[in-house]
């Protein structure tokens, strides 16, 4: 049997899609579009390439998943092969991180309001 890893870089959105990060590789560019992927703390677009050790950080339903990329692929696998590619460094969430969601129909939060929950939430700027 073929290994399914790339011998070198790969896409970012084409990797995210390979491991399972995402359902579709359009979904994936559309997340890096949108500045919901870090590599190595900076904003990437989709084409940005992708290579052993880099860290990357998604943003999925407002928490950050940590992966660490440890094969690339380009084609999409299996999930026992797609969680040998990507190390999930992720800290388990908190619960208190659910206290930073606010009712439905309470209007937009103020300035300092969204600058609590994303404190909760673990995304300060600082």
């Amino acid at each position: 049997m073929n290994e399914p890893w790339a011998p070198g870089p790969v896409r970012i959105d084409s990797w995210l899609w390979a491991v399972r990060a995402f359902k579709t590789r359009s979904a994936a560019t559309t997340a890096c579009r949108a500045g919901h992927i870090r590599l190595n703390g900076e904003r990437v677009k989709a084409a940005q390439m992708v290579k052993i050790g880099d860290e990357l950080r998604v943003r999925v339903s407002g928490f950050d998943r940590i992966l660490i990329v440890r094969h690339t692929l380009v084609k999409r696998v299996g999930a026992p092969l797609a969680a040998v590619a990507a190390e999930d460094r992720t800290p388990p969430r908190d619960p208190m991180a659910v206290a930073g969601l606010r009712d439905r129909g309470a209007g937009r939060p103020t300035k300092r309001e969204r600058r609590e929950i994303d404190r909760l939430r673990g995304r300060d700027q600082e």
